[in-house]
């Protein structure tokens, strides 16, 4: 099952598109509830001053509804999914037999 978490496993390209796709107001509140590796691995595929200012909106929106950091991430992952099978992102299973060999 692919869940939230999982996102940080898409190669940069594939993050960039993803997010390109995605309302920021979602991304900000879903990335209120997300762990620090999460949160990470977004903020540094933007742009300095898109991730300041994503940061500053994070901030400035206060406290959120679990039920709503929930809605927002599952929004993100059901994206990820759409664009994986229309081909524009791929989703990595973190499975060895998967992995590419250059």
């Amino acid at each position: 099952m692919f869940t939230f978490d999982d996102l940080i496993k898409l190669d940069m390209a594939s993050a960039q598109t993803l997010m390109r796709h995605v309302d920021k107001d979602k991304l900000g509140i879903a990335l209120k509830g997300a762990n620090d590796e999460v949160r990470a691995f977004f903020m540094g595929n933007m742009s300095s001053r898109a991730a300041k200012m994503l940061q500053d909106d994070m901030a400035a929106a206060g406290p959120v509804r679990l039920r709503d950091v929930d809605e927002a991430q599952a929004l993100l992952v059901n994206l990820a999914k759409d664009l994986a099978a229309k081909g524009e992102i791929m989703l990595s299973k973190n499975r060895a037999d998967d992995e590419l060999v250059y």
